[in-house]
């Protein structure tokens, strides 16, 4: 019955669902692993508990209104004459009821029939009363039996109405008791699945620009390269984020920057207003790195002026769909036409600001605003990355990354109306 399909999923899902609890992965823990916890479940698995779980309540809601009214109308019927159970009881009663006065009467006959004896004055009179007294005693004994019998079915009849009464009560309250653990079932796996959605960093994924000079001329261009690093000891889904920003520029004008990165046969340009995800990266095995090919462009009439460049990993494992890499800071001089840089020195990366595990709001990847990392093609995958010991990384086909909030390093640069609120965590539309 449904009833007892509730129960056994109620007590796995009570069962499993703790123990997912304790083993989700805490909120933007600095420096953690995401593959410390060896026996996590995975996201998926968290998201089918907490359906299962979810299910499995709904269930019990159903059950417990429908097996309630049931054993409501079971408890009522018992208390009617007609129902066998009392029909049975009522009779027997009565049976007893009339066995116990047939005992009565013969217990009196004895009485009399002693005290007949006891008066009789000759021999013929106290042979007839003897033979008077022992026909009594002979049907007191068989009314005795007979109201022992009837005592025992009375008995017989009214266990088995109370026991019928017992049950329905009982049947009543487990319903309650099973939807109580369905309840506390749900709560937890809810739980644990929200413990999971939480942000994760991981500082073992690095996104660091490599051939970024710290000095540019204007109308100059430099070629340079975005190197993702998985240095987790997880198979990461990753989509770089950039943004480069002319200080002093309003987020509305045209910036003295034009800047593109490479898909692998051709060069998409960013947007310039707003950081945005770049060369989607479908797979990341642990030690591998994917170099992502950039160009900066500076227009020939920028001026002299300070200018940084944002990057940082945004990703997703199988154990959490939202894992942060750290946000690294370049800052760079842009200089007029015709000016010596001197001896070429790369721009040094630094951290982005205090709050890092927050990202500007981008462009969706995968969607139509820009093409993957293979120029929109999907359900294809390309190597383009080269792994720490030599290998290759792949990357693959875009999904679409949450979108996330600028941070407060930012304020400045694009302008108090582009601050959004606080970034948006990650959950099963990444999954």
């Amino acid at each position: 019955m449904r009833f007892s399909r509730t129960l056994a999923v109620a007590a796995a899902v009570a069962v499993t669902a703790p123990v997912t609890l304790l083993t989700a992965a805490p909120a933007l823990a600095a420096g953690t692993s995401a593959g410390q916890v060896q026996q996590q479940p995975t996201y998926a698995e968290l998201v089918k508990a907490a359906a299962d779980a979810k299910k499995a309540y709904e269930e019990a809601v159903i059950a417990k209104k429908e097996g309630q009214e049931k054993a409501k109308a079971t408890l009522k019927a018992l208390e009617s004459d007609t129902h066998p159970l009392r029909a049975a009881t009522i009779a027997a009663d009565k049976a007893a009821k009339e066995a116990a006065e047939v005992t009565e009467a013969a217990e009196k006959a004895v009485t009399d029939a002693e005290a007949e004896l006891e008066a009789a004055q000759d021999d013929a009179g106290k042979a007839e009363a003897q033979k008077a007294l022992e026909a009594a005693q002979e049907e007191l004994a068989k009314a005795v039996t007979a109201q022992q019998e009837a005592d025992a079915e009375a008995e017989k009849a009214g266990t088995a109405l109370s026991n019928a009464r017992v049950a329905a009560a009982r049947e009543h309250s487990m319903f309650q008791v099973a939807l109580d653990e369905a309840e506390k079932a749900k709560k937890a796996a809810e739980e644990a699945l929200a413990a999971a959605k939480k942000c994760v960093r991981e500082n073992g994924l690095t996104s660091l620009a490599v051939g970024l000079p710290s000095k540019v001329v204007a109308g100059t261009t430099v070629d340079f390269t975005l190197r993702v690093t998985n240095g987790t000891d997880r198979t990461l889904t990753v989509d770089p984020l950039v943004f480069f920003h002319v200080e002093g520029e309003r987020r509305d004008a045209k910036s003295a920057l034009e800047v593109k990165w490479s898909d692998g046969s051709d060069w998409q340009t960013l947007n310039g207003d707003e950081p945005e995800h770049i060369a989607h990266i479908d797979s990341i095995e642990p030690g591998e790195r994917n170099d992502v090919k950039l160009r900066m462009k500076v227009g020939s009439v920028a001026e002299a002026t300070d200018a940084f460049a944002l990057f940082a990993g945004d990703a997703r494992s199988a154990y959490n769909p939202c894992v942060l890499g750290p946000m690294k800071r370049y800052d760079f001089k842009l200089l007029p036409v015709g000016s010596e840089t001197g001896p070429a020195e790369e721009a040094e990366p630094g951290p982005a600001g205090e709050n890092d595990d927050k990202r500007p709001e981008t462009t969706k990847p995968g969607t139509d605003k820009g093409p993957s990392a293979q120029g929109g093609v999907t359900a294809q995958t390309v190597t383009t990355g080269t792994r720490v010991d030599g290998s290759l990384a792949k990357t693959g086909t875009s999904s679409a990354m949450a979108p996330l909030a600028l941070t407060s390093a930012l304020t400045a640069a694009l302008g108090a109306g582009a601050v959004l609120a606080a970034r948006r965590r990650r959950t099963t539309d990444n999954a």
